[in-house]
């Protein structure tokens, strides 16, 4: 039933941003001097995705960043190193099923190698066995790029509630990425799957920590630029263009 009410919450986002649409477009993009390239306009529903960042930057504030920070005290680095290593292990899967449907056969076999590598010698992924003799971890297939490869525009950025900063397409991919190609999202009885999910969640956030310092002025654009820069290198398989802005103003956090 869960799984069902977060579809249906996915759905209802996808129908606020429908709503939207309509003045979206209107703004979507501008006009240069005669003769120039038309440059599209990323943010058209800058208004909603702001008001959506400050309610998940206050979300993270008053409850996971804290709860984040606990687990780095407690829990000593190894432990650590093998929570990491073991929900990459699973990350895999998802890897394994975009690579096939990109068409990355090598990558497949690579990755292939890797879950089964560390899923028994590694004892569960706990231990990534696969580095050691050259199956090396790469930076990780997804849905949205699967999209991306099949031609499917990646259309204007927005941010989720709770999920956070995405654009229509990842979120459309959202579904097969968190549920159909998510091992987790499979695990009986329930109780043990909402552990997983909030450990992962947890861990994820507790490995944020020493970098957030690194965001300085409007935090939201900074995060927005950041986001779109790193979609931009995994779609391109690490080929980037040197268009990450320097400056994101000194304005108010959001």
């Amino acid at each position: 039933m869960f799984k069902h009410c977060r579809l249906i919450f996915l759905l209802l986002v996808l129908t606020v941003l429908g709503a939207c649409a309509s003045n979206g477009r209107q703004e979507a993009s501008s006009e240069f001097e005669e003769g120039e390239q038309q440059e599209v306009n990323v943010d058209p529903w800058e208004g909603f995705n702001r008001a959506m960042f400050a309610f998940n930057y206050r979300l993270d504030r008053w409850i996971l960043k804290p709860v984040a920070k606990g687990y780095d005290f407690v829990a000593p680095d190894f432990v650590q190193a093998g929570i990491g290593n073991f929900f990459s292990n699973i990350g895999e899967v998802g890897n394994i099923a975009n690579d096939i449907l990109q068409w990355k056969w090598k990558q497949a076999g690579n990755d292939t190698g890797r879950l089964l590598t560390n899923s028994t010698i590694g004892i569960f992924g706990l231990f990534d066995v696969a580095s050691k003799i050259g199956l090396e971890e790469n930076e990780g297939e997804d849905t949205g790029q699967t999209f991306a490869k099949w031609g499917i525009k990646r259309g204007p950025y927005v941010v989720l509630p709770i999920f956070g900063p995405s654009t229509v397409r990842e979120t459309f991919a959202l579904p097969f990425d968190s549920y159909l190609f998510d091992p987790v999202s499979y695990v009986d009885p329930e109780t043990t799957r909402y552990a997983l999910t909030g450990t992962r969640l947890v861990h994820t956030r507790a490995e944020l920590l020493e970098v957030e310092d690194l965001a300085s002025g409007d935090l939201y654009l900074f995060m927005r630029e950041a986001y779109l820069q790193r979609r931009n290198y995994l779609e391109r398989d690490g080929v980037i263009e040197e268009d990450f802005e320097d400056e994101f103003g000194e304005g108010e956090d959001w």
